[in-house]
């Protein structure tokens, strides 16, 4: 349990309060808890005990089932009548404890009077005050002018009077609460009355106060808090934010609705300066098998969007749906589906849903089985084309249904496997003329004999395969739309390991030298284009692409191929931790036949030889993941492609940097992307991240911005530049303020987690092994 601030200088003669008593500087904590402890935090509450004694007291019986301790210098008893204890006075019942200098207990009702300056010690709660009053009856302490401290949330407070009403429930009135340190109230919530119910996880106070610097800065007539990380119905804290283009200024007050155990929804209505008052609800459902969340956006009357375009009214709305499943037995079920009024809807409203910028809005659900040897999936899928600039022809076809079966049969040194799909495309193609005119059925089956062989030094994979597709389309114009195609496939994957021990730095490592050859043979007809593009594309050629057949993904287009890969692979594995620290892998193609299968003109090739295609991954130390692949074409001596990433982070994640660099020559695109995290002191630290395009050149994002921490409070303040679909820089400045142990208002740590790698995990830990 961690807290932060210096001790405030007390008074000659004053009692410490309850968080006094138990707070540590850094230095006096014990090794293993400041380890744990942030860098920005200067101690830390340590739970300590309150020893009984039995010297020279006999124990006092009550009328509960637990006995009362009790001990002190001095003692008088009145037989069956009262108790008076004097001079360090200690009480013990069960886990109540208390020490103060006077106490008289009253046997016949069980009371007990304590005088202090007294202390109260409990299951993860210190108590301190004038005098109080404690039945061991029913287990109640009242206290006037207490301090108390709750270890788990780190809460701690004072008031005119206290009353603890059960093991788990405190009544405070003119009170002040607070997680910050004692004698640093950087922020306290102060209130006529409070309730603290640790048994249900939330605070609620009447007439508060928020105050910064013993300043008020805001007031509630009745507010409720979490104190730990249960769920509780109420206000959420605000978010707001700024932006030059879209959304404009806006403020947001979320209502959190716990409505039951396994479902909840939340309400944020806010105001967006330009536009009006937009709505954004998301609700949860969990059930045994899964999960599902609903989301809705609506705007009735946009101002500005009804400026923007005449003839609009104004009225704009999202919905995204989403739902897993756990069948059993291997079974799972999905579903997805998003709508939107208008295309513009993403770029000026959405703050919550899901949904990325996209030109297509896909819907799909389905169910799937999967076992060791076989799986199955059948699904229904189409799409919402959000860009009013996409031509007919661009649109997607949607899969109503789309049904794929894959098994595996081992039959001593043979092994047979088969994939099939099934799909039925439907596209509204009224408009359309010739190829893009069809919609309809294909069957595909690729059924496979191999002989698989694989041992310690190595493996080997010959098989044969036929790929077969069957067509059955309407609205076909080049004859008879029921046709089928069939290519016989041979290939040979062969592998060898070899590997040797040494040291380097004195660590012990295995290398491993892993020569790969893998031979393909696809006799496909060269003319394949008068069957329709409904799903197939050309594969990006990457190293994992040397070992695949068929150069188009989907399954309208096969391609011819007679082809040799070579390629080679060495690792490098710390043989102290087992990890990885180094992976270089190079190969290329050998292609013995031009390919003259094409998706209308392009994917057919001549060359004779693939560029040089290569990987590398580097993990010299945990927090550092380097990691570069690329195309070098020797006929040009140029390379076709590179993409290169460094990760960094230290151990406990204060420290974030990332550098990226992307250059594709036949996309006219090169792109370089610097992000990076570090403190310029303890509790203040730096945010950036910048993407030039060197071809546009011109900047297309920045991120910059400030975050101080304290060990109760932090805030960040971000200011983003992202390129619009138009490439214009649209500018956000976003806030974000966080009270430890109540939440954060603003969105700003969103944006910097979507921007740097790592930043996410940085959040978890910022306030310790403690922060919720």
């Amino acid at each position: 349990m961690v807290a932060a601030g210096g001790v405030r200088a007390q008074a000659v003669g004053a009692a410490p309060t309850a968080a006094e008593i138990d707070w540590r500087p850094r230095s006096e904590l014990p090794p293993e808890v400041a380890e744990q402890l942030p860098v920005f935090c200067e101690g830390g509450y340590l739970s300590g005990t309150v020893q009984s004694s039995e010297a020279g007291v006999p124990r006092v019986g009550s009328d509960g089932s637990v006995p009362l301790e009790a001990s002190a210098l001095s003692a008088r008893y009145e037989l069956d009548t009262e108790l008076f204890l004097k001079g360090d006075v200690r009480l013990r019942q069960g886990p109540f404890e208390a020490s103060g200098t006077e106490a008289r207990y009253d046997q016949q009702s069980g009371q007990l009077r304590l005088q202090g300056p007294l202390v109260s010690r409990g299951e993860g709660f210190l108590l301190t005050g004038r005098d109080a009053l404690y039945s061991t009856t029913s287990g109640q302490l009242d206290l006037n002018t207490a301090t108390f401290l709750l270890h788990g949330p780190e809460l701690r407070g004072e008031a005119s009077s206290l009353a603890r009403v059960g093991e788990n429930q405190v009544v405070i009135s003119d009170g002040m609460i607070t997680t910050c340190g004692p004698g640093q109230n950087d922020w306290a919530i102060v209130a006529s009355d409070i309730e603290l119910d640790q048994a249900e996880g939330f605070g609620s106070a009447r007439h508060v106060r928020l105050e910064v610097l013993d300043a008020p800065v805001f007031y509630w007539p009745y507010i409720t808090f979490p104190i730990d990380d249960r769920r509780k119905t109420g206000f959420l804290y605000p978010q707001f934010g700024s932006s030059s283009a879209g959304s404009g200024a806006y403020l947001a007050l979320p209502y959190y609705l716990n409505l039951a155990p396994h479902y909840d929804a939340t309400l944020t209505p806010q105001y967006i300066h330009g536009r009006g008052l937009f709505t954004e609800v998301e609700g949860r459902y969990l059930s045994q098998y899964g999960e599902s969340v609903l989301q809705l956006g609506y705007i009735d009357n946009d101002s500005t969007y009804r400026d923007e375009n005449p003839g609009e009214d104004g009225q704009r709305w999202a919905l995204d749906f989403t739902t897993r499943a756990r069948l059993g037995n291997g079974w799972t079920g999905y579903g997805d589906y998003s709508v939107i009024s208008d295309e513009d809807y993403l770029s000026d409203l959405n703050r919550s849903l899901e949904i990325d910028q996209a030109t297509h809005l896909q819907r799909r659900g389905g169910v799937r089985y999967y076992s060791p040897n076989q799986y199955f999936e059948a699904y229904l899928s189409g799409y919402q084309t959000i860009r009013d600039r996409i031509a007919d022809v661009n649109k997607p076809y949607a899969q109503l249904p789309e049904v794929i079966y894959g098994g595996t049969v081992e039959a001593g040194l043979l092994e047979a496997n088969l994939e099939s799909q099934y799909t039925w495309f439907y596209r509204d193609n009224d408009d359309l003329t010739g190829l893009d005119q069809a919609n309809g059925q294909r069957i595909r089956a690729v059924p496979e004999l191999a002989v698989p062989m694989r041992s310690l030094w190595g493996f080997s994979r010959p098989s044969v395969s036929v790929d077969y597709t069957r067509y059955e389309l309407d609205d076909y114009t080049l004859g008879n739309g029921s046709f089928d195609r069939t290519v016989p496939v041979f290939e040979w994957d062969n592998g060898l390991y070899f590997d040797r021990r040494s040291s380097l730095f004195d660590i012990p490592y295995n290398q491993t030298l892993e020569p790969r050859l893998y031979y393909a043979w696809a006799d496909a007809d060269e003319d394949q284009n008068h069957i329709p593009d409904f799903d197939s594309g050309i594969r990006s050629f990457r190293f994992d692409q040397l070992f695949e057949r068929n150069r188009f993904s989907g399954g309208d287009r096969i391609g011819d191929t007679n082809q040799l890969t070579v390629a080679l692979t060495s690792r490098f594995n710390d043989l102290l931790t087992g990890a990885e620290r180094a992976r270089l892998s190079v190969g290329q193609v050998r292609y013995f036949d031009d390919r003259k299968v094409s998706l209308f003109g392009e994917g057919g090739s001549d060359r004779s030889r693939s560029p040089f295609a290569g990987e590398l991954v580097l993990n010299p130390i945990d927090n550092l993941e380097i990691r570069s692949s690329g195309l070098w074409d020797h006929d040009t001596r140029k390379t076709e492609e590179g993409r290169s990433q460094l990760i960094f982070h230290s151990e406990d994640y204060r420290y974030l940097a990332t550098l990226g660099h992307t250059y594709s020559r036949p996309d006219d695109l090169e792109q370089t992307d610097i992000g990076t995290v570090f403190p310029v002191t303890d509790k203040i630290s730096a945010i950036g991240r910048w993407v030039w395009d060197s071809e546009l050149d011109r900047t297309v994002g920045t991120l910059a911005g400030l975050e101080y921490n304290n060990c109760c409070w932090s805030f960040q303040v971000v200011h983003q530049n992202y390129l619009t679909d138009d490439e214009e820089l649209d500018t956000r400045l976003l806030f974000r303020i966080e009270l430890k142990g109540l939440g954060g208002s603003g969105g700003a740590s969103d944006n910097i987690a979507d921007a740097i790698y790592g930043y996410d995990e940085r959040e978890r830990r910022r306030f310790g092994t403690s922060r919720r």
